[in-house]
Parts: C-alpha cells; structure tokens; sequence
C-alpha cells in the first residue's frame, strides 16, 4: 500500500500533508524530504502514519516526521509530535517498544596508526566482553532489588556500582536519570526480561562500531565535543531489550482499553493513548522513565567493557587513552519540555520516535560543557558508511520541537532482504577495510548496508531545513553486529 494523498511542497526541505488529508486531523503533518526522496516515502504509506498522528488529542503545532522516515508501529519511525502538557495524551506508539533506543558516542586520543594491526584482536575483544545477538545476555547478574535500583537511578548506579565514570553521567542525556520513574509502576515480568541481559546490545539494527574521524566541519564545535581527523571514536546503539519492550506491550494493552472505554476516536488502534494527567497516563510516563533508565544504564554498562576490551588489546589504561564519552543521547522517549507554541511559550510533552533531540545553544538542559555551542547529536548510517555528529540549531527550536533525525532510515524491510548473500555483505565490508563480527547470518543479511537509505541525503535535509549543523563525520573500521 502506498500514499497517494497530497504532499505539498513548502520548500525544498518539507512537505505539507493539509488538514483534512485524513479524517479527524486536528492539525497538519509535515515531512521533512527533498524531492528525490518522495518515490520512496510514498511507497511504504508511512506518510499516512503522520497524518494519523495529526489526530492525536491535545496535538500543538504540527504532526512532524524526518526524512529517515518509514513505517513503524502507531507513529512513523522518524515521528516527532508534541501534546498540551496535562491533558494531552501520551501514546507507546510514539515512544516505540525499544524504549530509549540511543546512541552513545565515546572518543579517544589513539590514531589510525595506533590500532593498525590490533583491530582483529580489539573486534575479538570487543565482541567477546560486550555481548550481542537474539536473546543475548549481559555479563553482570542481577536480583531483583538490583533491577529496581537501576530502572529509578539508570546510570548513576552502573557508576556506582564500577562501571563507569562520574564524568560519564555529565554528558548523557538527562545525566543517565529521569527522575520520573516509579520502579513499581513496571511488571515483575518486564523486570525480570531486564534482569539477564544488563550490558547487551542485542539484536536488529543494534551495533557497537569502532570508527575513526574521516572528517570535520565545524571547527569550534568538533574542539569543544574533543573530535579531530584521524582520531579513532567507539559509537554504540542499542536501548532497553526486553525490559522496555515488555513495558511497551504491558501499557499498549491496558491502553486500548482505555480508549475503548472512554470512547477515543483514533484512526489506528496502534495510536492507542491515554492523557497525560489519568492515573494511567501518569504510570505509563513513570514506566517509560524506567525504561528510559534500564538504557542508559545498559549503554553505561556497555562503555565500561569497552574500555576494558581497548585495555586489555592496547596495553594501556582507558584513562591514558583519552576514553571520554562525548555524548549518550536517546532517540525513542517522551520528554515534559518547554517549547514556543503559536508565538507563547508551551509546557509539553514531545514524542520522539526514531528521532532525536536537538537542543541549540543556551538551552538549559544541555550539559554546561556544550551549552555554548549547542547538543551533540549523534546519526549513524547503515555499517558501511559509518555516523555523522551534528549539532542543534535555531531553526530546530522553532520548527521541530528541538528535534533532528536519528539515522539514515530503512528503504527496504527486513524481509525484503531475504534475497541477499551473508558472505557477499561480509567481502564487500571486508573491501572497504571494515572488521566484521557478527551473530547470524541472518541477522546480517536484515541488517544489509543495501537496506538503508543514504545517510549523507537525509543529513543534508535536516541540515539545509536549520535543524542542525553538520561537526564530523566518522568512517567505520570496525563493526559488531548482533
């Protein structure tokens, strides 16, 4: 199925699905996309998905998707839309199952030629300490006293408890911490889905990637985020495993019961929602926190076995190796933010669905250390190409609730990618000068560089549309793919 609908061109950046596109539409839907992009975002009829999301009670401003938009569950994956603060609702579908999904960005001060002829044993290394794959498990066991602590502290207790450094918690998100959670507002079996596999990357699209800065943009933002050509950075995604997903699928249940209960009309059950001040819309935030903080702690978790991993291969302290997290940034959350609204300044709560904050200079949320040039943001490509490092702009304050992309974005599904050959992935990686550990063979073939759109496009939209500004961009070397 795909959409034949109006998409009206607002300026090489955006188009404009119009009120009324879609019946019960509160609002307008905007896309972020050039012309070339159009074919294949039609294909897929997730600009229907952000039409839906234009009929979302208590929508403000627009129904906004980024140009790494595709199809996803309820919202497009790429959806960003904000609700009045109290009454509107909150909707799992803009959230997604893989709670707090993100990307965590560590530099160091080695060069290419430091890691030349020891990239064997550090993707040996890294693919042994950090586990990965279907069903992986963390290497740290837990209770469930633990699992309660972490999902109301996320990555403070992962400091805490060794794993990790307090200047860690100073450039993530929300410093690894919404302090909204309420452990007791998650089931005991999203807890103990979680409890295994703390410090796991997992499956699909999740990787841990060893890279080396290609090149720079932004000379005062690359010096104040420590990135320069020719230095070698560990990026790494994944979010909340089967902790968060199973706290999705807990609150989309009673969510839809909800809606039938109190008559809400939506154009797709996978809207399924609830405002934000019912007691179930106020537990399902308090979950999602939870969810949120299970991620940063598993990232956290993650970047303490990475330093080990470059210790053990290097011979030297990750100290001495200049081993600082840059930025940890979600990109599948709902933040209470304060944004202007028609010209007045809004309480709000914004989804972000595949897309990711994009906060400009002064903001107070950002970390003091960046809050002069504007937040770090963070968007891979698909495994061949590698992650650019952008950051906030003006223009994103004013037309995306602060908001960018958060990758390249899928062109194909995962079954359409049946046909391709494991081994023909792994020669053309190892051809581009890229070491290769990977799980399945089947979770590489879904994973297939082919499968994604062109991330220097959708970068260059969200660039030339005021969102943000490019800093880096990093080339792979190496890459563990669950």
């Amino acid at each position: 199925m795909s959409w034949e609908g109006e998409l009206l061109r607002i300026d090489e950046n955006r188009v404009e699905i119009p009120v009324g596109a879609v019946p019960g539409m509160r609002t307008n839907a905007i896309i972020y996309a050039k012309e070339s992009m159009i074919p294949q975002i039609r294909s897929d009829n997730a600009p229907m998905q952000a039409a839906n999301v234009a009929c979302l009670p208590g929508i403000v401003g627009s129904s906004i998707t980024m140009p790494d938009i595709h199809w996803g569950y309820g919202f497009p994956i790429g959806g960003v839309a904000a609700v009045e603060g109290n009454s509107g609702c909150i909707s799992p579908g803009g959230i997604g199952f893989d709670i707090n999904c993100g990307v965590r960005l560590i530099k160091t001060d080695l060069t290419v030629d430091d890691v030349s002829g020891h990239m064997d044993a550090l993707m040996d290394a890294l693919y042994a300490n950090v586990p990965s794959g279907l069903g992986s498990k963390g290497l740290k066991r837990l209770g469930m006293k633990e699992i309660d602590e972490i999902l109301k502290n996320g990555s403070a207790w992962a400091v805490e408890n060794g794993y990790g450094w307090e200047s860690d918690l100073d450039v993530t998100e929300e410093r690894g911490c919404m302090t909204s959670a309420d452990e007791t507002k998650v089931s005991d079996k999203a807890k103990k889905r979680g409890i295994p596999q703390l410090g796991s990357l997992g499956s699909g699209n999740h990787f841990l990637e060893v890279d080396v800065v290609d090149e720079t943009f932004d000379q005062r933002a690359a010096k104040a985020f420590g990135l320069k050509e020719g230095q070698i950075t560990i990026t790494v995604h994944c979010g909340s495993r089967g902790c968060g997903h199973q706290i999705a699928t807990d609150y989309l249940q009673s969510m839809e019961q909800y809606v039938k209960s109190h008559d809400i009309e939506l154009p797709d059950r996978q809207l399924a929602c609830a405002p934000l001040d019912s007691a179930l819309g106020d537990e399902y935030f308090s979950a999602m926190s939870c969810g949120a903080n299970y991620a940063w702690a598993n990232r956290q978790m993650i970047t303490h076995w990475i330093r080990e991993s470059f210790e053990k291969v290097m011979g030297d302290s990750a100290e001495s190796m200049g081993m600082d997290v840059v930025y940890d940034v979600a990109h599948n959350i709902a933040k209470k933010e304060r944004h202007l609204v028609d010209g007045s300044n809004m309480d709000v709560l914004v989804h972000r669905k595949g897309a990711t904050r994009a906060f400009a200079a002064g903001r107070p949320e950002i970390t003091m250390k960046y809050r002069d040039v504007g937040q770090p943001v963070i968007i891979p490509g698909d495994m061949s190409v590698g992650t650019y490092v952008l950051v906030g702009m003006k223009g994103a304050m004013t037309d995306s609730f602060g908001t960018s992309c958060h990758g390249a974005g899928r062109k194909m599904s995962r079954k359409a990618t049946s046909s391709l050959s494991a081994s023909d992935i792994e020669s053309a990686m190892t051809d581009k000068g890229i070491t290769l550990r990977r799980g399945s063979e089947e979770g590489l073939v879904e994973e297939a560089p082919q499968a994604y759109k062109d991330v220097d496009e959708v970068v260059s939209v969200v660039c030339n549309g005021g969102l943000t500004g490019r800093v880096a961009r990093l080339r792979p070397i190496g890459v563990v793919k669950g």
